[in-house]
């Protein structure tokens, strides 16, 4: 997998991720606590990623 594929990419398509994250994140927050850690990381990751996709492209 190249990196490339990631330029094609919306900067609303991570934040779509993001809240996915979050939302199994919160599901998952009773049975196992280190994969609420783990999705609540990769959330913040996408949202980020996006914020950084989107500022990018505004230039």
């Amino acid at each position: 997998m190249s990196f490339s594929s990631f330029k094609n990419i919306t900067p609303l398509t991570f934040y779509f991720a993001s809240v996915v994250c979050f939302v199994l994140a919160n599901l998952t927050r009773d049975n196992s606590l280190s994969f609420y850690y783990v999705l609540l990381v990769l959330g913040l990751g996408f949202f980020f990623m996006g914020i950084l996709k989107r500022l990018r492209t505004k230039r």
